[in-house]
């Protein structure tokens, strides 16, 4: 489940990291999200044997989670087997952190997500956006586009949690915690 904000005036912003992740990974699949079940755009998919679900709900950031328990009852899934990429602000840009279970750390999607499952029983993508740079407020900055010289680093980030969700599909949670946790692409050119 990759969380974010319906409408064009969102897409390329920060806190629709989430869609932009379920976006490259159906691009990549060569698919399309394109059913409207449980308020979401949605597609159903096979990846190396493994039936997946890729769903992005369209009830803006706030409310992700009715759309989430609408999939899960109708599937039938076990809250372990629920995975949510979001943007996450305490990690900087050049991080991607998978995670099980916990709190919502102040995310209003992954609150609502909690809220509608009734559990922390599910495990996370979490994008690091990082903070804001120039004093602008946090709603601005989640709502705005990546600054002009994070782009590339953005896509290479997107890039990696598409590798997390993958691990967690074919490998588990244990085996894209170790692989992805610790890869770090912030200051890396400084590094070099």
């Amino acid at each position: 489940m990759g969380l974010g904000n319906p409408g064009p005036e969102y897409e390329a912003t920060r806190h629709n990291v989430g869609f932009q992740v379920i976006d490259l990974w159906r691009k990549d699949l060569g698919l399309r999200l394109s059913s409207r079940l449980f308020h979401a755009k949605s597609l159903r998919a096979d990846l190396q044997g493994v039936r997946i679900l890729l769903l992005c709900p369209l009830t803006f950031m706030n409310e992700s989670g009715q759309s989430v328990r609408a999939c899960a009852s109708y599937y039938g899934l076990k809250t372990s087997r629920i995975l949510v990429v979001h943007d996450d602000l305490d990690l900087p840009l050049g991080r991607v952190k998978v995670v099980r279970d916990g709190g919502a750390g102040g995310h209003k999607g992954v609150s609502s997500i909690i809220r509608h499952v009734g559990s922390v029983a599910f495990c996370r993508v979490k994008v690091g956006i990082g903070r804001p740079r120039y004093g602008e407020s946090v709603g601005d900055f989640v709502l705005s586009p990546f600054y002009a010289d994070e782009r590339q680093l953005a896509q290479k980030v997107i890039r990696l949690a598409v590798n997390a969700c993958e691990r967690f599909v074919l490998e588990g949670v244990e085996s894209a915690m170790n692989h992805i946790n610790r890869q770090n692409f912030v200051n890396k050119e400084e590094r070099n």
